[in-house]
């Protein structure tokens, strides 16, 4: 065996799992920063949605060309590269002046970020045998679940002892740390690539992507009827269209499609997309019911929510180790199976639903979640060779973050549709009975239906979350797929200069 495979590079992992943190970290940390923002900059709700929808679009067009990236560059010039950007993003938005030098930060933070997440899994891939990499894939499995859910809470409590501009200055001195260490101690050889980016490959997975994106995102604000919504969205289809075909006709394509063709890797893709559509309910309804219908604070719901994220944190690293020992299919299963119950019982909310209620149940589905995610994408990735690594995390990432797009606009448009329609069924059940539509009962009847719309929302969830629960009982353990490609430690070894 290879030396790198025998004392893998666990100094560099940290320091390259110490930057997706933040990053990660990052994604969800604004959202409770919103409304100080627009009344320190003095702009409105639409403008300041960009520094979230702006985010997502940068990382939507930048995580497509990863596989390119890394099969053409060394390790420690993507990880600087990706933590610099971060950082200087970073500093330019926490003394950002006026909106457009915040918005330009927050961009380049995007750019950073993107890079970060493929970058690690592509290292923890090559780095371990597919029988250790359960429990290191778990690490990861913490800072995707973990970081953005302690992003509100951590952000509330910010906002409360200082401003907005503190989110940013506490991050910058962690992310200068991270690239000082990286310049320091990473040091990453490979044999030089004959590898060219394609221009029209780029464009093409950047309008496709992009546009997919805020078409999607644009939809659960505005609307699915809206000409803008629909014109996007067209383009991003026919775009991605044409961006496969093309892909497919490459001898050296920038992400490679021909990678479905493994089962088991297709399977998880597939499964995941399904997991990250239906969980945005969580993520964005327990807020709304417990801020609009319980009336707790922000700080109330981001504390509520922290419980869950702490124990997804702590399983994961052992639904790691459970992976190595038993296959994720039993994991997968058990994990979709308490997922599917309790955004069930999610579904039968009422206003006598405690805090605590709320927080034990979150608590259990997120224990659910930690069974799945990484359990099921490292099962996927287990069968692909080693050549294919980069384009099958760059795969992974991009279509989650449609998924999450595409489920967050259609839970949205669910919770809509239904409040509107319990509303109108209630105002007409009110006049049947002779009541006076005063403002309270007004009020009353806003929150009766907005209550009915959530419950009918998680309902929807649930079922999304069966069809998963089907495809994991086919999961099979596999083995990589070899095809005489060398390993490629041969080509980057990771390790400090003291392990050398």
């Amino acid at each position: 065996m290879d030396e790198s495979m025998k004392r893998p590079p666990y100094l560099i992992i940290s320091i390259l799992m110490v930057g997706a943190f933040i990053a990660f970290l990052n994604n969800t940390l604004l959202n409770v920063a919103l409304p100080s923002i627009m009344e320190d900059l003095g702009v409105n709700m639409a403008t300041v949605q960009w520094l979230t929808t702006g985010f997502m679009l940068v990382n939507g067009i930048m995580i497509p060309t990863t596989a390119y990236l890394i099969q053409k560059y060394t390790v420690r010039g993507l990880f600087l590269t990706s933590i610099g950007l971060f950082t200087i993003g970073t500093i330019v938005a926490a003394v950002a002046p006026v909106f457009s030098f915040l918005l330009f930060g927050r961009m380049l933070q995007a750019s950073g970020s993107a890079i970060l997440m493929p970058l690690l899994m592509n290292v923890l891939l090559v780095s371990f045998p597919i029988s250790r990499r359960g429990t290191i894939m778990g690490f990861l499995g913490l800072i995707l679940t973990f970081a953005p859910a302690i992003g509100p809470t951590l952000s509330g409590w910010i906002i409360q002892h200082f401003n907005w501009r503190a989110l940013f200055t506490l991050i910058a001195p962690i992310s200068i740390i991270c690239f000082v260490l990286g310049f320091i101690l990473l040091r990453d050889r490979k044999e030089k690539v004959d590898l060219r980016l394609d221009k029209l490959s780029l464009v093409l997975s950047s309008v496709g992507f992009g546009s997919l994106l805020y078409g999607f995102s644009s939809a659960g604000n505005v609307g699915w009827g809206n000409p803008e919504v629909i014109t996007t969205i067209v383009v991003g289809i026919v775009a991605l269209f044409v961006f496969v075909i093309y892909q497919n006709r490459m001898a050296s394509p920038m992400l490679d499609f021909r990678i479905f063709k493994y089962p088991m890797y297709s399977l998880s893709v597939i499964i995941s997309m399904i997991v990250n559509m239906a969980l945005f309910s969580g993520f964005m309804l327990i807020p709304v019911f417990a801020q609009n219908i319980i009336n707790l604070t922000p700080m109330q719901a981001g504390i509520l929510l922290l419980p869950g994220a702490l124990v997804n944190g702590i399983m994961s690293p052992i639904n790691g180790k459970l992976f190595d020992r038993f296959g994720g299919r039993l994991l997968a299963v058990l994990g979709l199976t308490i997922l599917t119950v309790t955004t069930f019982m999610f579904s039968h909310l009422s206003f006598e639903t405690t805090m605590t209620e709320l927080a034990i149940l979150h608590v259990a589905r997120m224990f659910g979640l930690s069974m799945v995610m990484m359990p099921v994408q490292t099962n996927g990735l287990n069968q692909l060779p080693v050549n294919k690594y980069p384009h099958g995390t760059a795969m992974n990432n991009t279509l989650n973050q449609v998924a999450g797009a595409i489920g967050t606009a259609l839970l949205i448009t669910i919770l809509s549709i239904r409040t509107k329609f319990y509303t109108m069924q209630l105002i007409n059940e009110s006049q049947r009975m002779g009541e006076v539509l005063t403002d309270a009962k007004m009020e009353q009847i806003g929150l009766e239906a907005m209550l009915d719309g959530i419950n009918d929302t998680f309902f929807v969830s649930a079922i999304i979350i069966v069809f998963a629960l089907i495809l994991a009982c086919f999961m099979k353990r596999v083995t990589q797929e070899n095809q005489g490609q060398r390993h490629p430690s041969k080509n980057v070894d990771v390790r400090p200069a003291t392990q050398k």
